[in-house]
């Protein structure tokens, strides 16, 4: 059986209400899961950066065949595929527990790491979908790009889509149709499945590309 990890983020100072969690916990109780012998599961993240090693490290010492990850980005207007993670981290936002991040140490880690994983296959899954969506290079200082940075590091294939904090579902994309009996989170829901079913497809040789490039 195929494992796929999906995470997500709780409160913290400017969103009380996090949707990356509850979109993670929907992702991950699909149905289409048991369907294809796939075990899907979720975890809720707390947005503080001293509860990563407790907390994000264990699931990814089990090694799942992939990981995807969701996050909000508050200004974005649109899905945002992350397809890289740097070690840079801005000390002037406060996490949940009050605290800042720390200035990174100089190390041997190289400051940027790419996801082994094909972006741009998981933004026409989500075109497919009518769902606005780009390409982003830039995963932001905050906690999200710290959890990323940290989970690639891992050499597993692994993902982070941002998605927006106040999306217009009812405004409709070129060629879309007008009508829609779904609400957005069910709409996202469906097409990161999607997406995490893709993920899984590519993994096997995404491991091993990975392994190379950390070598």
């Amino acid at each position: 059986m195929r494992r796929l990890l999906v995470t997500g983020f709780g409160p913290f100072p400017s969103m009380p209400r996090n949707p990356s969690a509850a979109l993670a916990r929907s992702v991950a109780a699909s149905p289409r899961w048991r369907i294809l012998d796939i075990e899907a599961q979720a975890l809720v993240l707390t947005t503080a950066y001293a509860t990563l090693p407790r907390e994000f490290d264990p699931a990814l010492a089990e090694r799942p065949d992939a990981v995807l990850m969701i996050g909000v980005a508050g200004r974005s207007r649109a899905i945002r595929i992350e397809w890289r993670a740097t070690s840079r981290r801005s000390t002037l936002f406060p996490d949940v527990a009050g605290e800042r991040a720390e200035k990174p140490h100089m190390t041997k880690q190289r400051p940027v790491l790419r996801t082994p994983l094909p972006a741009r296959k998981t933004l026409l899954a989500l075109r497919r979908h009518h769902l606005p969506a780009r390409l982003s290079r830039d995963a932001g200082r905050y906690l999200c790009n710290a959890a990323y940075f940290r989970a690639l590091g891992t050499g597993l294939p692994i993902l982070f889509i941002h998605i927006p904090r106040n999306p217009d579902p009812t405004r409709p994309r070129p060629g879309a149709a007008r009508r829609r009996t779904a609400t957005w989170p069910d709409r996202l829901a469906r097409a990161l499945v999607e997406v995490g079913i893709g993920m899984l497809r590519e993994a096997r040789p995404a491991r091993v590309e990975a392994r190379s490039r950390l070598r």
